[in-house]
């Protein structure tokens, strides 16, 4: 008897079995962080922290010694168990990196003006912080009368992308206005979220604009009858700003769709990667600002870090993330961009659900200036991420280093010591 039949039954079998369980997956969650009652790991300081020179293991457990521990036993590529990974590799961010995301204050308040401006205020500490964003609806004659999905945008509605790739979609645009909890270059101590935080002033920027992008969708669950809905939020932003969407569509679970556009090093870049090439954004070269001071300590010994930023993104995982990058810039270093998002990628593989990863590194234009041959992959993700249409392909993965062995990046996941093939 022929071994085919049977061989094509387990394999079509096996194939409804991986889409069946893509399908149980989710898209988004209702909760800003569905790992908050996980026990937090004990980590190491710096001097204690082994040396790992290529890309860590995102599904390693913390605390696993991978010298000592080179087998399986200290990790999981299991779904069921990622928000616990997940909520660890948050807290080594938080703790090496960015500072202390708080968590959401027992107080806020939200309100939305007859010209659609929304208002959002926080109180903690007897002190008080506002947020005001004006809400941009699309055309109602066209798509109806809501409630639409909607894209915040870092400074501004759609950050630095078309506003008609939404508009012409049936997205609402928000604006979230950062500077009202922490200016771009900021003065530790000085800022208004200091104010409510006065324990937290080592904090970097990207933890405390993340903070207040989770603070925006408070207010707008908050407001009564809002014409948003609220399983289908993304956040965008360019440059400095698409590391703030990046960071912010990591640590918050309500965030459908990232578009981090042109992020760079403490982006979508990693760390160790960025070391390895030229005048770019490395860590010791980034602003300090930015991040927790302690951060720098690493600047001569990025391999200690237990994470790297393909991780970072992992954390958005299983939801959607599309990467946009720009070669002609070499401060951006979208060849780090590139085998961070290769790295960053496997979760998503592993679990099924390739589509909801991509990235575009395509050159030929200005910083922040989307390109016309990049418009379909915005338009793609936008349609089945906000949009609901299943069609849409988003199976994006362009760049111009095909030729680039990202490979040896991350070979010795989950089979050997941390080592680059010889």
């Amino acid at each position: 008897m022929s071994t085919k039949p049977i061989l094509l039954f387990l394999l079509l079998n096996t194939s409804v079995v991986s889409v069946s369980f893509a399908q149980t997956i989710p898209l988004v969650y209702n909760v800003e962080n569905t790992g908050e009652s996980f026990a937090k790991p004990v980590l190491p300081l710096l001097n204690d922290l082994p040396a790992i020179q290529p890309l860590t293991d995102p599904f390693m457990w913390s605390g696993t010694d991978p010298y000592k521990r080179p087998d399986r036993h200290g990790r999981s590529t299991k779904f069921r168990n990622w928000s616990k990974r997940r909520a660890e590799i948050a807290r080594e961010i938080q703790n090496y990196e960015i500072g202390e995301k708080p968590v959401r204050p027992d107080t806020i308040t939200a309100s939305i003006s007859d010209s659609n401006l929304l208002t959002v205020s926080i109180i903690k500490n007897g002190q008080s912080l506002t947020l005001t964003s004006e809400i941009t609806y699309p055309d109602s004659t066209r798509f109806g009368p809501g409630p639409y999905p909607a894209v915040i945008g870092m400074g501004k509605g759609s950050g630095s992308l078309p506003h008609e790739i939404f508009a012409g979609n049936g997205c609402a645009t928000i604006a979230f206005n950062f500077t009202q909890v922490m200016a771009w270059g900021q003065k530790r101590g000085n800022e208004p979220i200091n104010k409510l935080y006065p324990d937290l002033i080592a904090m970097g920027a990207y933890s405390a604009w993340s903070w207040g992008v989770s603070r925006l969708i408070d207010g707008i669950e908050l407001v009564p009858g809002i014409k948003i809905d609220l399983k289908h939020l993304a956040v965008t932003g360019c440059s400095f700003a698409g590391k703030m969407a990046l960071f912010a569509g990591a640590f918050d679970e309500r965030i459908a769709l990232t578009i981090a556009q042109e992020s760079g090093g403490g982006g979508a870049a990693a760390w160790r990667v960025s070391e390895t090439l030229g005048k770019v954004e490395t860590l010791g070269r980034t602003s300090h600002v930015w991040f927790k001071e302690e951060l720098f300590r690493f600047a001569k010994s990025v391999s200690k870090l237990p994470y790297d930023h393909h991780e970072l993104m992992a954390m958005i995982a299983p939801r959607a993330l599309l990467c946009l990058g720009n070669p002609d810039y070499e401060w951006l270093a979208s060849e780090s961009g590139y085998v961070s998002c290769r790295a960053a990628h496997e979760v998503w593989k592993t679990f099924g659900i390739a589509d909801r990863f991509g990235f575009s590194i395509v050159g030929g234009h200005s910083h922040c200036s989307l390109p016309a041959s990049q418009y379909p992959e915005v338009t793609a993700f936008v349609k089945k991420f906000l949009c609901r249409d299943t069609a849409a392909n988003t199976k994006v993965t362009i760049s111009p280093y095909e030729s680039v062995d990202y490979l040896r990046w991350i070979k010795w996941w989950g089979k050997t010591v941390p080592s680059f093939p010889e």
